[in-house]
């Protein structure tokens, strides 16, 4: 039974993360997207803001796998 919950317990910390990572990049690529159409020179801080929340699903799996090796 101890299996069922750590298996469910490194799911969570994998999926909740990934759910919010999805929602805020699309709310920020949607904002990204109607910058660069005014102002093309801010590609690399489009990119860069897309990409931070990509830690938090990082961190995640990281997470995940400390409590699968039981850490």
């Amino acid at each position: 039974m101890d299996t069922i919950w750590i298996a469910f317990a490194a799911a969570l910390a994998i999926g909740l993360p990934a759910i919010a990572t999805a929602w805020a990049q699309s709310k920020i690529g949607a904002a990204g997207a109607g910058s660069l159409a005014e102002k093309p020179e801010l590609s690399g801080t489009v990119i860069i803001l897309v990409a931070i929340p990509e830690t938090m699903v990082i961190l995640g799996f990281v997470v995940a796998v400390i409590i699968l090796l039981g850490v």
